[in-house]
């Protein structure tokens, strides 16, 4: 038995996996509490900070959810006057959504917290082991 069987126990790949995805995900809902905002509501500030305007079904695309929980983030984004959205100009039948200044500034903020929380979470790993766990979750990602 080697030593990290030993210290695991019976701890499968598949249990270790889900307990460092479910500390990643409580580290990243402490990290957005400054701003009060969801992660689903993170992610799409992310989409429309790195793409710029889009449709909400492209919006939807981008977070791998349903076109109506699309819309619900964008109204719940909206309503606290972080994204707007315009007249798309090449369709006047479709929207557009798009970050306002205060949706901008946030967004860059909560993606610079995002970065320090991931180098504190990873920081203690060899740059050798954090470039073979990011092929390797590359890899699986698919």
């Amino acid at each position: 038995m080697t030593e990290d069987t030993a210290e695991s126990g019976d701890e499968s790949l598949a249990e270790t996996f889900w307990a460092v995805a479910s500390r990643l995900r409580r580290q990243a809902r402490e990290a957005l509490a400054p701003w009060d905002v969801t992660p689903s509501q993170a992610r799409a500030l992310g989409v429309l900070g790195r793409h710029g305007e889009v449709r909400p079904g492209t919006l939807a695309e981008h977070l791998r959810i349903a076109p109506r929980s699309a819309t619900e983030v964008v109204d719940d984004l909206q309503a606290r006057g972080l994204v707007e959205r315009r007249p798309d100009p090449a369709d006047r039948r479709a929207t557009l959504v798009a970050l306002t200044a205060e949706g901008s500034r946030i967004s860059a903020a909560i993606r610079a917290a995002r970065r320090a929380e991931a180098d504190r979470f990873f920081g203690h790993l060899p740059d050798t082991d954090r470039a073979e766990l990011t092929r390797i979750l590359r890899t699986l990602r698919g």
